[in-house]
């Protein structure tokens, strides 16, 4: 399949594969920004894109920045219609400020099928072994 990739700032680096066989595309911030504890702010990445009707584009963090630096991602879908220009949501959960640098990899996206489904509003659900249990119901 093709990820096709329009360049709108001049800084932007189009997303990459660190690796053969990766599952994601690694994307770079295309402006400087040092991040506080607990900010959230948006970084453009410069470019929008275009893949087939029938797949999504998922955002993750970067483990290292997750692990190292308590940066995580928000708002993490982005839909095949979608041709404005892409974004990275960054969290900053640690105690300390985190600078973030044109060129550096901020997230990693994934092309993944979906399957739409049609709502059906129902009176009544089947039983299961959780039914009733609630979030968290299973343990820890």
């Amino acid at each position: 399949m093709k990820f096709k990739v329009k360049i709108l700032n001049p800084e932007a680096l189009p997303p990459k594969y660190a690796h053969e066989g990766d599952a994601g595309l690694d994307v770079f911030s295309c402006e400087d920004h040092v991040l506080q504890p607990g900010e959230r702010y948006l970084f453009k990445l410069g470019f929008s894109a275009e893949f087939e009707p029938g797949y999504v584009c998922l955002v993750w963090d970067r483990s290292g920045l997750a692990a190292k630096q308590g940066l995580t991602n928000l708002a993490g879908v982005i839909d095949a219609s979608y041709r404005g220009e892409y974004g990275i949501v960054v969290l900053n959960t640690s105690q300390e400020a985190v600078e973030i640098k044109k060129g550096e990899r901020i997230a990693q996206m994934l092309i993944q099928p979906v399957q739409s489904v049609q709502v059906e509003v129902v009176q009544e659900l089947s039983d299961s072994q959780r039914s009733q249990g609630g979030f968290g119901s299973t343990g820890k």
